[in-house]
C-alpha cells in the first residue's frame, strides 16, 4: 500500500500551531514536509513551555511529526537562491506569517506563481478581507471573534472559550482540505492557485448551528434551550446555552457517583424523544411515559430542570461508566465526561492510532496524537519531529540536487548557520 500524498512536495513556512497543524496532516498522509526555519532559532515553539531541560517541547514535537527540517537564512542571497530552488521544486508553499511577510520576503504570490506555475500558495491569516486584515491573531482572539466565545458559558456569565484549538488547529484541518482539493485541481488544469483559510472564518464554520439559532431566533424563542423552560425572555442574540444540547435535543452534564471528590465524574445526557420511554424506567419514573405533563417533548419543555434532577438522582447512584453501559443498552445517547488522563491510558486509541507513543533522542518516549483519520488503502504512521536542521545537507543534496561544492558555498556564505555572535565591547 501506498501513501495517500506519497510524491507531494510541501514547502512549509509556518510556525506555532495553526500552519504545523495542517503540515502536519499532510505528512501523516506521505508528503514530504520541508520545514524551512530560521538558523540558530527555528520555530519559536520549539522552546516554548519546555519540560525537559534542552529539548523540543512537547508544543513543538506534537506539532511537526513526519517532517524534515532545512535552516535558511532567507533574507541571505545564498539563501534566496536556494528558497528559489525549493520553489520551482516543490508542489506547495504554506505559511502562517503575519500580514505582508511573505511579500516583503521578496516573494510575493505574483513571483512565486512565475517561478512555479504548478505550485500552490496556501495561507492562514487571522482574518479575511474587510477592517480587520491586518489584525494579529492568536487562539483565543479566533475564538472570540468568531463566535463561539459569545455562545460559550453560563447565561449569567462571562463569555468562555474552550479548550478544543477551534482557532488554531482548527483552521490548520479546514486549509489543509483546501490544499487537497487544489491539487486535485490541479491535475486538472495543470495550474497552481492561492488557497486560504482565516481563522475567524474557520471557527465562525465550527459555529454554524449558533448562527442557524440566530436566524431561527428572529421567529420566536430557542424551545430546546433551558433559559425558555424557565421563563426567562431571549435577548436579540443567541445567548450563552452552558450544557445544552446544540441539535435541539435537551441534554445536560450531570453528576455521578464519586463526583464530590473526581471533578470528571460526570456524564452527558440527551433526553431524546424516541427513547423517553426507556428513560423513565431506569430512572423509576414509569408513569411519566403517560402523565400529561411528560409524555411529549412539547410538555416537558417548561420542566426540563425537573426532569434532569430526576435523572440525575439516578446517575449519582452510578459511576459514569456504569451509567453508559446501561443507557446504551437502551441506545439512550450519553457520554463519560473523559479527563486527558482517561484518554492517554485508553487502550483502545492506543490500538487505532489515535494516540501514539514516539520515541525522541532527546526527550526519550512522550504521548502524541496521532493521524485522527483513517484510510482503509492508505497507511498512515507517526514519525518523531526534526532536530532543528537536522536535514538541511540533506535536502539541498537529494532534493535539490546541489554537489557537496556547492552545499559548501551556501554554508560559507551563511545562508545555512545562525550568524556568528559579535564580541563584546572591551
Amino acid at each position: 500500500m501506498t501513501k495517500a500524498l506519497e510524491g507531494v512536495k510541501i514547502l512549509d513556512f509556518t510556525h506555532v500551531q495553526s500552519g504545523p497543524t495542517c503540515t502536519q496532516l499532510l505528512a501523516w498522509f506521505g508528503a514530504d514536509v520541508i520545514k524551512v526555519e530560521r538558523p540558530g532559532v527555528g520555530d519559536i515553539t520549539r522552546g516554548q513551555l519546555r519540560d525537559v531541560p534542552d529539548a523540543d517541547s512537547l508544543y513543538f514535537t506534537m506539532l511537526n511529526h513526519n517532517k524534515r527540517s532545512i535552516t535558511l537564512d532567507t533574507k541571505n542571497p545564498k539563501g534566496k537562491e536556494v528558497l528559489t530552488r525549493l520553489i520551482q521544486t516543490c508542489d506547495v508553499l504554506v505559511e502562517n506569517f503575519g500580514p505582508g511577510v511573505l511579500d516583503r520576503m521578496g516573494f510575493p504570490w505574483e513571483k512565486i506563481h512565475a517561478i512555479n506555475p504548478k505550485m500552490i500558495v496556501a495561507s492562514i491569516k487571522g482574518f479575511g478581507p474587510g477592517p480587520y486584515e491586518d489584525c494579529k491573531v492568536y487562539e483565543n482572539v479566533a475564538q472570540c471573534t468568531g463566535g463561539s466565545a459569545s455562545t460559550t458559558g453560563f447565561r449569567d456569565g462571562v463569555p468562555l472559550v474552550t479548550g478544543a484549538q477551534i482557532g488554531d488547529s482548527g483552521t490548520g484541518l479546514h486549509l489543509a482540505l483546501g490544499i487537497v482539493t487544489a491539487l486535485y485541481h490541479r491535475t486538472q488544469t495543470g495550474e497552481g492557485q492561492r488557497v486560504t483559510a482565516a481563522m475567524q472564518d474557520g471557527v465562525l464554520n465550527l459555529c454554524r448551528v449558533k448562527l442557524r439559532d440566530q436566524q431561527r431566533l428572529a421567529h420566536g424563542p430557542l424551545t430546546e434551550y433551558s433559559q425558555y423552560g424557565e421563563g426567562v425572555d431571549f435577548d436579540d442574540a443567541v445567548p450563552r446555552a452552558a450544557n445544552d444540547s446544540g441539535g435541539g435535543q435537551p441534554g445536560r452534564i450531570l453528576k455521578c457517583k464519586g463526583w464530590e471528590k473526581d471533578p470528571n465524574a460526570y456524564i452527558y445526557f440527551i433526553t431524546q424523544a424516541p427513547v423517553w420511554e426507556p428513560i423513565c424506567d431506569i430512572i423509576g419514573e414509569p408513569e411519566w411515559k403517560t402523565h400529561s405533563d411528560f409524555a411529549t417533548p412539547k410538555a416537558r419543555l417548561p420542566r426540563l430542570n425537573q426532569i434532569f434532577e430526576r435523572i440525575e438522582q439516578w446517575t449519582m447512584t452510578k459511576t459514569k461508566f456504569e451509567a453508559m453501559d446501561i443507557l446504551n443498552e437502551q441506545d439512550i445517547p450519553c457520554g463519560p465526561i473523559l479527563s486527558m488522563k482517561e484518554l492517554a491510558e485508553d487502550k483502545s486509541l492506543r490500538a487505532t492510532g489515535t494516540v501514539v507513543e514516539v520515541d525522541h533522542p532527546k526527550r526519550g518516549k512522550y504521548l502524541s496524537v496521532g493521524n485522527p483519520i483513517k484510510l482503509s488503502a492508505s497507511p498512515s504512521e507517526v514519525t518523531r519531529s526534526p532536530l532543528l536542521g537536522e536535514h538541511t545537507d540533506e535536502i539541498l543534496r537529494d532534493v535539490l540536487g546541489y554537489n557537496d561544492n556547492e552545499v559548501a558555498a551556501i554554508r560559507g556564505a551563511g545562508a545555512l548557520d545562525p550568524a556568528p555572535k559579535r564580541a563584546a565591547a572591551e
